[in-house]
């Protein structure tokens, strides 16, 4: 099966996209991580579908794929690839497109200069719905982890996120705390987990373990959850920049229930085709 593809990035978290709308898309577990792979296969943090839409009044349904072959609910610099990807392919041709999720449905606009605003619903606080085991909402909890106490804020912005702060993120154990973290049992679908660090009200330095795919350059769900845990926390203004290794981000929340909006870059970087009875031998 040969399928055509346009490999993408959104500040260095990159994608591989595959239209399913105009061809038929079949992938199972063992070809994606062959297609993730950066030396027998294309490389890339995720792969994402795009595809004919499943919900009432919704243009498209996006579906996303870590590098080691798990599905996952949402991805924010994935869903700004995929407005610009549907503009550049001519799937569509407006401003605003409406896309069905596997944790909700979210709104894209395209802007000038290549930025994409998106609109990522209302963040998820209850612990059962994150999910996180715990008896009740905080915005603060502590989590023993390989014999310490951190204390972390727990988000779902449709995947579950873990946010510690720290005083610099380019000394904090993301090697040896990440993968602890993404699989405390506290958490029981994984986590993504995020290390902050505040320069003040309106600017913080970000760097996110992703659950299944490791440290990446940027993740746009990481980004939106940082800023919601240090509002709630009473640490940041209602408008902040993300720097993350990949670039920065536009993060906008005024509390809950409003919902969060994301703006960043999204690039593509070459397109391609691909025989994927071949790639899996």
């Amino acid at each position: 099966m040969r399928l055509k593809f346009t490999k993408m990035h959104g500040l260095g978290n990159d994608f591989v996209v595959f239209d399913a709308v105009r061809q038929q898309v079949e992938l199972d577990a063992v070809t994606i991580r062959r297609l993730a792979d950066r030396r027998f296969g294309i490389g890339c943090d995720q792969i994402l579908l795009v595809e004919p839409p499943r919900v009432p009044d919704t243009d498209f349904h996006y579906r996303i794929f870590n590098a080691d072959g798990s599905e996952v609910e949402q991805c924010g610099n994935g869903a700004r690839c995929f407005a610009q990807f549907v503009r550049e392919q001519g799937l569509s041709t407006q401003e605003e497109i409406r896309v069905s999720t596997a944790s909700g449905v979210i709104r894209l606009a395209l802007q000038p200069e290549g930025l994409v605003r998106v609109n990522m619903g209302a963040p998820v606080l209850e612990p059962a719905l994150i999910p996180f085991l715990a008896a009740k909402t905080q915005w603060s909890y502590p989590l023993e982890v390989d014999g310490e106490t951190f204390h972390i804020g727990a988000v779902s912005m449709g995947n579950p996120h873990a946010v510690l702060l720290v005083d610099d993120v380019d000394t904090a154990p993301i090697a040896r705390l990440g993968p602890l973290i993404e699989a405390h049992p506290r958490f029981p679908q994984r986590v993504n987990v995020g290390f902050m660090q505040i320069i003040n009200t309106q600017r913080v330095r970000l760097r996110v373990y992703e659950r299944g795919a490791g440290e990446t350059l940027a993740c746009g769900t990481g980004a939106c959850a940082a800023v919601v845990s240090g509002w709630l926390r009473k640490l940041l203004a209602p408008r902040v920049q993300v720097s993350l290794p990949g670039g920065e981000l536009l993060i906008e929340w005024c509390g809950p229930p409003q919902t969060v909006w994301m703006t960043g870059p999204a690039v593509s970087v070459f397109q391609g085709e691909i025989d994927l009875l071949r790639l899996v031998l």
